[in-house]
């Protein structure tokens, strides 16, 4: 696994976190209350998505399975 890729999942997970204790918010929740927690959570999905594609190299989970033939 090459350094750049752990940098930049580092950095990603960084990047998420200071989001998500920050106090400037797309929905802030001071005004919506428990719907402004949906922006926070969808910055940490997206942000775990990505760690995990790039520490997984994007490769195919399934190397060895071919894709059936289309049916006639």
């Amino acid at each position: 696994m090459s350094r750049r890729r752990i940098l930049s999942a580092v950095l990603v997970a960084v990047g998420a976190l200071v989001y998500g204790v920050s106090p400037i918010d797309v929905i802030p929740e001071l005004l919506t209350g428990p719907l402004g927690l949906a922006d926070d959570l969808a910055v940490w999905v997206g942000a775990g998505l990505g760690i995990w594609k790039l520490l997984s190299g994007g490769r195919n989970q399934n190397p060895g399975r071919a894709t059936p033939p289309p049916a006639v």
